[in-house]
């Protein structure tokens, strides 16, 4: 492994340079997802759309790519006593797999409220499931019991540099596969995603547009972007399980300077949006993955005249890990 490899967040800074070396890194391991297109999708839109297929990368979703980064940044001695995390979710189960890809063991603290398929993505993967309340608090202070106890290294679910990185090579593969996209719609929660593929598509292209895609009922992102700085909600309220995390003190300033605008939907425009992409792309997309169409098909959107020289739209479709029985029960509403 790589000599004197940062361990912590804090000593890995997330620029178009680390996300390069990540795209290196995970080259191996990490799946390069296709991109689709539909014409009958671009005539429902009045756009052209290119549809980047998480849905496809190991594990269900982008989140292994910055697990993976994260996990082979490691030296031998820091990763032999294992990594741990907090996740509801798609950063569980992918920390779990780069682990087992690496031989090494896997903490993962989950909430009591996450959903099951998602869990059972871990448990097949390895990951060493130990239970916390839903609040962050708990989450938190159980990770950091698992720390003191295994001496393990935190991976963050997004509010690292190596995890910010790893995502950015979203950026590097769609913008070679659809080089005409100038903007890119992509989810927001805790803004690791979002600040990956935004450091590497302006540092590719600064004139290219980066919108977040967010749910009206986690919308910190937004407010946050109103006020100034970050800004956390007293309770989140929305179908799109990965998309309710806050953001933090690593991806805000990029998500502040680099991201040009915030776009809320409501769940009923994300059900829709999941139908689309399983009707006409013939694919799986949970809630979280599907806002971006979401988005695009929006009103918000669509009358926005800010908006009417985005001809060519990327759209992460960001992840696939669906649990069947809220899904079924959304359709029936």
């Amino acid at each position: 492994m790589e000599p004197n490899c940062p361990t912590s967040s804090n000593d890995y800074a997330a620029d178009i340079s680390s996300i390069r070396q990540a795209q290196v890194r995970i080259e191996p391991f990490a799946h390069r997802t296709p991109v689709l297109t539909s014409k009958t999708l671009d005539s429902i839109a009045g756009r052209k759309l290119y549809f980047k297929c998480e849905c496809f990368q190991k594990g269900g979703a982008f989140k292994f790519r910055g697990a993976c980064n994260a996990i082979y940044s490691l030296d031998d001695h820091h990763a032999a006593k294992g990594v741990v995390t907090h996740s509801s979710g798609n950063h569980a189960a992918a920390l779990a797999l780069a682990a087992k890809l690496r031989g090494i063991p896997a903490y993962i603290v989950i909430p009591k409220n996450a959903p099951k398929c998602k869990v059972e993505n871990v448990k097949r993967y390895g990951g060493q499931v130990i239970w916390s309340e839903p609040s962050m608090q708990s989450r938190e202070d159980t990770a950091n019991k698992v720390l003191q106890d295994t001496g393990a290294v935190l991976i963050h679910p997004y509010n690292d540099g190596r995890i910010i990185s790893g995502q950015g090579t979203i950026s590097l593969e769609f913008l070679e596969q659809a080089s005409d996209i100038d903007t890119l719609i992509v989810p927001i929660s805790g803004g690791g995603m979002i600040s990956g593929v935004a450091l590497a598509a302006k540092a590719i292209n600064p004139a290219i547009r980066i919108l977040a895609a967010e749910p009206m009922g986690a919308n910190d992102a937004f407010q946050s972007k109103s006020n100034g700085r970050i800004t956390k909600l007293s309770e989140v309220n929305t179908i799109a399980d990965g998309l309710r995390a806050f953001l933090g003190d690593l991806t805000w300033p990029i998500v502040r300077d680099l991201v040009d605008d915030v776009i809320v939907v409501d769940d009923k425009e994300i059900i829709q949006a999941m139908k689309l992409c399983y009707e006409i792309l013939k694919i799986a997309v949970e809630p979280s993955g599907a806002i971006g169409l979401a988005a695009v098909l929006s009103d918000g959107f669509r009358k926005n005249p800010v908006y009417s020289e985005c001809y060519h739209i990327g759209i992460v479709l960001s992840g696939g890990n669906v649990d069947l029985g809220v899904l079924w029960n959304s359709f029936d509403k």
